[in-house]
C-alpha cells in the first residue's frame, strides 16, 4: 500500500515538473481507465498549483494572477468538455440501436436527433427576435379558451403569439426617446437570415456527411484493422463491453455482406417478369400519388367554401376544421404502407435498393401533397376575402403538424405493436416485424418541411414541432426494442444519412424556399393584421426601410450594397458561376480521392 502511494505520488511529481504538452502526452500514453486518468490529472494540477503558492513570495503579483487563471481556466476547459460529452442528447440509447439493429436503423434515429436540435435552434432564433418584443406590446386576449384550440388551432390562439396576424407593424418604443424596435424589420431579416443560416447548415452538413461515408480512406482500410485496431481498452464496466462488442460485431457482419453480395444471373423470361412486376409497380405508385393529390385539392378547395366566407365557433365547425388534416395524414400513412407492399412483391436483390425505391415513392407522394397545399394556399387562400389570410394558413400548418404527429404516433401502435402480435399468435410464420426505415424518415422529412412553411405564418411552430420530435423519438425506440427484429439481412448503408440530408435539402427545403420567396415577394399582405398591414408586399418594408437609409450619410454603405448586390441580377449570376466553378473542382478532387482510395485498398488487399 505504502509503496503504491509513493509511486503514486513520484508520478505525480515528475508530471508536475513537465511541460503541459508533455504531460498531456504521458497521460494519455497511460494504461489506465478514463477514470483514473482523471483523478491523476486532478492531482497533477493540484501539485502545481501548491508549488506555486510556495514560490509565490519570489515571483511577481501579475505573473502568479496570470499562472493562477491559466491553470483555473485549463481546468474549467477540462471539466466543460467532459459535461458537455455526458449531456449529449441519447448517445447511450443510440450506441445501444446501432449495436442491436446495425446502421441502417441507427441511421434513422440520428437524423432525427438532427432534426431536433434543427428545431431547437429555430425556436431559440425565432422566440429571441419575434415573440419577445411581440410580448412587450401585445394587447390582452379576451378570448376565451375552450380546450378545442389544442387541436384545431383556432379560436383563443387567434389572439396570441402563435400566429402572424397577433404581430404589431408599429415600432416599439417602451421608454420615451429610448432605443426602438422596428418589428416589420425584426420579422423579415429574422426569418430571411434563419433560412440563409439553414441553407449553409444543410450544405456543410452534406458535404461532411458525403466526405465522412463516400471518399474518407478509413472506409477502405478492411475489416482486419476494425477488428484488431478499433477496441477501446479503458472500457472496463461489462455493460459497456458487452454493447461495445455487439457493436463491432454488427459492423464486421455488415462489411461482410456487402463484400459476399451474390450476383443473382436470371434468365430471360424471369428478367422480363421483373421488368413487368416494376413497371406495375411503378405505374401504381404514381397513379395513387396522383389521386390522392386530386382529392386533397377539391377537399381543399370545398373547406375553404365552408370555413372561410361563414365560420362559425361551434363545435361543429371547430370539428370540420380537422378534416383536410385528417385526410392528409391517413393518405401520407396509409398509401406508404402500399408502398411498402410493392417493395417486397418486387423482390429486390438487396433491401438497400428496396428502402431506396420505398423512399422515392413516398417522396414523390408527400412532395406532391405539400406542393398541392402549397398551391392552395397561395393561389385560393390568400385571394379569398379572409380578413387574415396568413393567420388562417397558419392555422392549417398547425393542424396538419398535430394531426400527423397523432398519426405517426397511431403507426407505431398499429403497424409495429398490432403486427407483433399478429406475427406471434395468430400468424406466427410472419415473425416480428423489421422498421420500416423508409416511411418513417419521409414522415420526418414531411413533417420538418411543414414546419419550414410555417415559420412565417406561425413563428413558434418550430417550438411545438421540437416537442413532437422529442416524443417520437422515445416512441419509436421503446417500439422498435419491443416490437421489431434486427434486418433479416444485413448490410452497410454508411451513405443512408447522407441520402436523407440530400432528400431534406432538394427536393424539401428548396421547394420551401420557393413558396417563401412568392409569399414574400409577389403576395399582398392582409389590411387589418399583421407586422405588414397595408404595404404591397412583405419586402416592401425593406425598400421602404433602405429610402428612409438614403437619407443618413453613415448608412450609405448599406444602401449601396442594396442596391448593387442585393438587387443586382448581375451579382447573382457570377455567384452562381462562383458556385458551379467551386462545385465542379470539388468534385474532381473527390474523384482524385476516389481513385487514390481504390489503390490503397489494392495495396492492402495484396
Amino acid at each position: 500500500f505504502f509503496y503504491g502511494f509513493y509511486a503514486e505520488e513520484k508520478l505525480v511529481g515528475n508530471l508536475a515538473s513537465m511541460s503541459i504538452s508533455e504531460r498531456i502526452k504521458a497521460i494519455q500514453k497511460m494504461p489506465e481507465t478514463m477514470k483514473k486518468k482523471r483523478e491523476i490529472r486532478n492531482k497533477v494540477l493540484k501539485e502545481i498549483t501548491k508549488k506555486s503558492r510556495h514560490d509565490s513570495t519570489q515571483l511577481p503579483c501579475c505573473t502568479l494572477s496570470l499562472r493562477g487563471a491559466a491553470v483555473s481556466f485549463r481546468r474549467f476547459g477540462n471539466s466543460l468538455s467532459e459535461y458537455f460529452h455526458l449531456l449529449q442528447l441519447w448517445q447511450k440509447t443510440l450506441k445501444i440501436i446501432g449495436a442491436e439493429f446495425g446502421t441502417s436503423v441507427l441511421s434513422y434515429f440520428i437524423f432525427l436527433k438532427w432534426l431536433l436540435t434543427f428545431n431547437i435552434f429555430s425556436f431559440l432564433i425565432n422566440f429571441s427576435f419575434i415573440t419577445i418584443p411581440q410580448f412587450v406590446a401585445a394587447e390582452p386576449n379576451n378570448l376565451s379558451f375552450t380546450g378545442l384550440e389544442l387541436f384545431t388551432g383556432a379560436g383563443y390562439f387567434q389572439r396570441t403569439v402563435l400566429y402572424y396576424g397577433f404581430y404589431t407593424n408599429a415600432t416599439i418604443n417602451r421608454i420615451e426617446n429610448g432605443p426602438s424596435y422596428n418589428m416589420q424589420l425584426a420579422y423579415i431579416f429574422t426569418v430571411g437570415l434563419y433560412f440563409v443560416t439553414c441553407f449553409l447548415i444543410l450544405l456543410f452538413s452534406m458535404a461532411k456527411s458525403f466526405s465522412r461515408n463516400f471518399i474518407n480512406p478509413q472506409t477502405y482500410s478492411g475489416n482486419a484493422s476494425k477488428l484488431l485496431c478499433t477496441w477501446d481498452f479503458n472500457i472496463t464496466n461489462d455493460k459497456a463491453v458487452k454493447l461495445k462488442q455487439k457493436n463491432l460485431s454488427t459492423q464486421i457482419k455488415e462489411d461482410l455482406a456487402e463484400v459476399n453480395r451474390e450476383v443473382l444471373n436470371f434468365s430471360v423470361t424471369e428478367r422480363v417478369v421483373r421488368i413487368v412486376i416494376h413497371l406495375v409497380s411503378w405505374v401504381a405508385s404514381l397513379g395513387t400519388a396522383i389521386a390522392a393529390c386530386a382529392g386533397v385539392y377539391f377537399l381543399s378547395i370545398n373547406n375553404l367554401k365552408l370555413f372561410v366566407k361563414g365560420h362559425k365557433n361551434d363545435l361543429e365547425s371547430q370539428a370540420a376544421m380537422l378534416v383536410l388534416p385528417i385526410v392528409a395524414s391517413l393518405l401520407n400513412t396509409f398509401i406508404p404502407f402500399f408502398y411498402s407492399w410493392l417493395g417486397r412483391l418486387e423482390r429486390f436483390q438487396t433491401p438497400g435498393h428496396q428502402i431506396y425505391v420505398t423512399i422515392i415513392r413516398n417522396i414523390v407522394l408527400k412532395i406532391s401533397i405539400v406542393g398541392i397545399l402549397c398551391y392552395y394556399w397561395v393561389n385560393v387562400v390568400a385571394a379569398s376575402e379572409s380578413q387574415c389570410w396568413e393567420t388562417l394558413v397558419g392555422q392549417d400548418i398547425y393542424r396538419l403538424v398535430l394531426v400527423d404527429f397523432i398519426f405517426c404516433l397511431l403507426g407505431s401502435f398499429f403497424g409495429e405493436f398490432l403486427r407483433r402480435i399478429i406475427g406471434t399468435t395468430v400468424f406466427v410464420s410472419l415473425g416480428l416485424p423489421e422498421f420500416d426505415i423508409g416511411r418513417n424518415v419521409l414522415d420526418l422529412i414531411y413533417a420538418q418541411t411543414l414546419t419550414w412553411i410555417g415559420i412565417l405564418f406561425s413563428p413558434l411552430l418550430p417550438g411545438i414541432q421540437m416537442i413532437s420530435f422529442s416524443i417520437v423519438f422515445y416512441v419509436k425506440k421503446v417500439s422498435l426494442m419491443m416490437n421489431c427484429q434486427p434486418p433479416r439481412k444485413v448490410w452497410r448503408t454508411a451513405q443512408m444519412t447522407t441520402s436523407f440530408m440530400f432528400l431534406l435539402f432538394f427536393p424539401s427545403f428548396l421547394g420551401v424556399l420557393s413558396v417563401i420567396g412568392v409569399t414574400v415577394w409577389r403576395l399582398k399582405p392582409s389590411e387589418d393584421c399583421g407586422p405588414f398591414r397595408g404595404l404591397s408586399s412583405m419586402y416592401a418594408a425593406v425598400s421602404e426601410w433602405i429610402k428612409i437609409l438614403e437619407n443618413y450619410t453613415a448608412s450609405k454603405w448599406v444602401v449601396w450594397i442594396y442596391h448593387n448586390l442585393i438587387t443586382s441580377e448581375l451579382f447573382f449570376f457570377i455567384l452562381s458561376v462562383l458556385v458551379l466553378i467551386i462545385t465542379y473542382l470539388y468534385w474532381q478532387i473527390i474523384e482524385g480521392r476516389k481513385t487514390m482510395t481504390k489503390l490503397l485498398r489494392k495495396q492492402i488487399i495484396n
